[in-house]
């Protein structure tokens, strides 16, 4: 909950920003669409990681029948999506999804 309260307040922040402070502060954004005076700014940023299949970092311990060496590695994703909306060329809500959202926009 205090995780989710302080992306709240760090969001708020973005709220009456122009159009143009906005993609100065987070750079351009993935994506962008426009309906009247309404314009939706998303920010994308995510990362992946390869991992190996075994549960061991080293050298599996010597356990009769079982082979970890044939384990595949597992690619793990994270990613966040934040939605910046603008009316008159100002922030009027943000919103982030995703499961890579702890940081910045």
């Amino acid at each position: 909950a205090q995780l989710a309260a302080e992306r709240q307040a760090r969001l708020a922040g973005y709220v009456g920003m122009s159009e143009a402070a906005l993609v100065h502060t987070l750079g351009p954004p993935a994506d962008q669409t426009v309906s009247g005076d309404h314009v939706r700014l998303v920010y994308v940023k995510d990362y992946s990681e390869w991992v190996s299949g075994s549960p061991f970092d080293q050298d599996p311990p010597e356990l009769v029948g079982l082979d970890y060496h044939s384990v595949p590695p597992r690619l793990l994703t994270w990613s966040c999506e934040t939605t910046f909306d603008l009316i008159g060329d100002r922030v009027t809500a943000a919103h982030q999804r995703g499961n890579y959202c702890g940081g910045a926009a």
